[in-house]
């Protein structure tokens, strides 16, 4: 009688213990980003899952598409809206966060576009990472990196103003 009471403990807690690991991963209200890199006009851009057709990047030259953070595809509370301009003449796509630049400056600058990516937390939290925008004067390109990734890389590539944006949600560990 014992062993099966125990062992119904253990499958009760063994269901238990999955179904919060899967709810963890299921969240609804997360969603990827991604950073790629076009290997024609050498820019990074920051992509949302399902923004863009992955075909469609692939077609237009983009690669080494990399997991940068998770980020609310709903408004609320302390959240900021990012949204991605491009600059045709540039051929650069950058992500703003929306009390980061005015929609004049952002065309004044080139940069035409203007579509909603999703809202990124304000303030740092359990899970949270800073997420910054370096710059690259020669050829006018914006990338984001987040605060746990190899800048030296960038750094060499000649991206040199850094610039804090907002936070990002890490899902666990292993995706620092």
């Amino acid at each position: 009688m014992r062993k099966v009471l125990y062992s119904i403990i253990a499958l009760l807690a063994l269901v238990s213990v999955g179904q919060s690991a899967s709810a963890q991963y299921d969240n609804q209200e997360l969603i990827r980003v991604y950073r790629w890199l076009n290997t024609v006009d050498n820019n990074y851009v920051t992509l949302a899952e399902g923004e863009i057709q992955e075909g469609q990047l692939l077609q237009w030259k983009y690669k080494e598409k990399t997991l940068l953070f998770y980020a609310y595809k709903t408004p609320g509370a302390d959240r900021v809206a990012v949204y991605r301009w491009t600059n045709p003449v540039t051929k650069d796509q950058t992500s703003v966060a929306e009390d980061e630049a005015t929609d004049s400056d952002m065309q004044q600058k080139g940069y035409t576009l203007k579509s909603l990516q999703f809202y990124a937390p304000v303030r740092r939290a359990e899970n949270h990472i800073a997420i910054y925008r370096w710059y690259k004067s020669k050829s006018k390109d914006w990338v984001t990196i987040p605060e746990f990734t190899d800048t030296d890389k960038y750094w060499d590539k000649g991206y040199k103003m850094k610039t804090f944006q907002y936070y990002g949600v890490m899902r666990n560990e292993y995706e620092r």
